[in-house]
């Protein structure tokens, strides 16, 4: 065998291995830094929140009609100076109709009533005086007594007929329905003449889940949003929860009241309610969205020295957003929130803005 054309090929090949190695060994430590995104933990509040809908209606509501029949005035409010109309504010005992009616007020005799309530007082203080001295008998003082509690019933019936000639508010609120009567045309008795509404709080029949009876308690807040309210949230509080459950829904009734001081939602219209269940002001939190999984476990990626650390994490409260850590990351933790998807433990990895 010729063993001198054999060596120069076996140092070849020799040579190109070592070279091969070389490259590898120097490919591994050129790895690709992968470009990510990161954010600092710092704790901040959570909440959890079972959700339902439902109407909102006025905690006052109210429709006046006419007691009489008799001539329509309508009043004018004192803060716009115009005749009242819908949308205006009223305060409690405000007259907003009044009604004119000569031949009424002579049949009621209010006047007359009060002067011999007058006269019956003042002979029955002297018929007590006599009966001091001897100078009457126990039955005529009595009957003194008597004809005063007849004048003042009478008094008082005069002055409830009296009130049907002043339609007022009978509580502080917004007329919601006023219809239009020709001033100083007179109406007859059983005509609708205002509605007024005390929306400054509200009520909400809802109905909740079976599975919401354990957690959801009277007194606990409740986050109340409407569509037409762009990134404002209104307070509410359960007030009643029923103890029964619906055998064909399986639901649960309650009530709950919203604080409308601002009046920013109407009657009638069909609010999400949001209630607050589990709270933690203090939490760790993370995005849902750079949550992991593999098997059973669940796993982010932190940054040390720009390498991707394999961290397991344990969760608490979620919304829906975000979830509360309740093990596995720490304050001051760097979490990886972009460019994780690819990652493996001990990955390279470059922060970019």
């Amino acid at each position: 065998m010729n063993y001198r054309n054999i060596l120069p090929g076996l140092g070849l090949l020799a040579l190109l291995s070592l070279y091969s190695c070389k490259k590898d060994a120097n490919n591994a430590n050129t790895e690709i830094a992968s470009p990510v995104s990161v954010n600092e933990l710092k704790p901040g509040p959570i909440k959890r929140y079972i959700n339902t809908s439902g109407t909102a209606v006025a905690s006052k509501d109210t429709e006046i009609k006419s007691q009489m029949a008799g001539t329509y005035v309508l009043q004018r409010n004192p803060s716009t100076g115009q005749p009242y109309r819908l949308g205006d504010k009223v305060s409690a005992g405000t007259v907003i109709v009044k009604f004119d009616d000569k031949e009424y007020l002579n049949d009621i005799s209010y006047d007359i009533k009060c002067k011999n309530l007058e006269i019956v007082k003042q002979e029955f203080q002297k018929q007590k005086a006599l009966y001091e001295k001897g100078g009457a008998t126990l039955t005529e003082v009595k009957n003194s007594e008597l004809k005063v509690a007849s004048a003042e019933l009478e008094v008082e019936n005069a002055q409830f007929k009296l009130d049907y000639m002043n339609i007022k508010a009978p509580f502080s609120g917004v007329i919601v329905d006023l219809p239009h009567y020709t001033s100083n045309v007179k109406l007859e008795t059983g005509k609708s003449i205002v509605s007024i509404m005390d929306y400054s709080t509200l009520y909400m029949d809802i109905n909740l889940p079976e599975n919401a009876i354990t957690s959801v308690n009277p007194g606990q807040k409740v986050a109340i949003t409407h569509y037409s309210l762009k990134n404002d949230t209104l307070q509410g509080t359960i007030r009643e929860l029923s103890p029964a459950i619906s055998a064909e829904t399986r639901t649960f009734k309650g009530k709950l009241e919203i604080n409308n001081k601002d009046l920013k939602i109407r009657p009638g219209m069909f609010v999400k309610a949001d209630i607050i269940v589990e709270n933690n002001d203090n939490a760790i939190i993370i995005p849902k969205s750079i949550i992991q999984s593999r098997g059973r476990s669940r796993f982010v990626y932190t940054l040390d020295k720009n390498v991707a650390k394999y961290r397991e994490i344990t969760t608490g409260i979620e919304d829906k957003y975000n979830v509360e850590i309740t093990d596995g990351l720490k304050e001051g933790d760097i979490i990886i929130v972009k460019g994780f998807e690819t990652l493996r433990n001990d990955s390279k990895v470059k922060v970019e803005r």
